[in-house]
């Protein structure tokens, strides 16, 4: 029988509220008849339609949608493969060690460090190619140095929770490679890769040090945007804008996680 504790209860709603109150206040104000103060005037949906009719915003909008989609599909494959590489291979155990803290490094190091780090290397490397100008491709490299590390951490402790028992009995099968891990490693492992991809998506959309560093002047996002408006002042179509993002980041966790409860 569960005891009751109001203190804890009390501890929790005022936890929630903390995180989520100030997205609550800038969801209310994107639909407030204001345009200043904090006064309520009446309910309206004129800031999103001028919003939609941005067409700065519309552009950082797409840049931000390509450079999440291209940098997640390329962060998916790589970090599932380097998952699998480094739980299937014959490591010796203190290689390993050494994989586990190179994985977890871009994990725990501040973003300001390896957006400065990227931000040099990529001056070094437009002399010897344009291609790495300050643009969408530098944004997408830099964005998937990140990436790769949230998919493999994702998909290799979902490979660790399946053991090696199927990988066995395939071999006994004589089931070839490709055919293993085609009906084998990957349905199996298939929800923590999207949910791998999902959380790469996420983090891409809502990265700014990152992007602020190694973005073109062509190559603007929607962060960066935000950024940028909120200098010269906060305007209702600030709110509704922010309000769209938190929509559009919350809607993958979501999937994420009806996809991984259902395996």
């Amino acid at each position: 029988m569960k005891e009751k504790r109001p203190m804890v209860a009390i501890v929790a709603v005022a936890s929630l509220a903390l995180m989520y109150l100030p997205s609550a206040a800038v969801a209310l104000f994107s639909v407030n008849n204001a345009r200043y103060g904090l006064a309520w005037r009446g309910f309206t949906l004129q800031w999103y339609a001028r919003l939609f009719g941005n067409r700065d915003i519309i552009e950082a909008a797409i840049n931000s949608l390509v450079l999440a989609v291209v940098s997640t599909l390329v962060a998916t494959i790589l970090g599932t493969a380097l998952a699998i590489g480094l739980r299937r291979a014959p490591w010796p155990a203190a290689l390993l060690r050494v994989f586990d803290l190179l994985i977890n490094l871009p994990v725990v190091v501040p973003d300001i460090i390896m957006a400065v780090a990227l931000a040099m290397a990529f001056n070094v490397l437009r002399l010897l190619s344009s291609v790495f100008e300050m643009g969408l491709f530098t944004l997408i490299v830099g964005h998937v140095t990140f990436q790769i590390s949230f998919v493999t951490l994702v998909v290799k402790s979902r490979l660790e929770a399946l053991g090696q028992d199927t990988d066995e009995a395939a071999m006994d099968l004589y089931a070839s490679r490709l055919f293993h891990f085609r009906h084998v490693t990957l349905p199996l492992i298939l929800p923590g890769v999207l949910a791998g991809a999902m959380l790469a998506f996420t983090l891409s959309l809502d990265d700014f040090i990152i992007s602020f560093f190694t973005h073109g002047p062509e190559s603007v996002t929607l962060p960066i945007y935000i950024y940028a408006s909120i200098k010269r002042g906060l305007s209702p179509e600030i709110h509704a804008l922010s309000t769209l993002m938190l929509v559009l980041t919350t809607i993958p966790i979501i999937i994420a996680e009806r996809l991984t409860r259902r395996f």
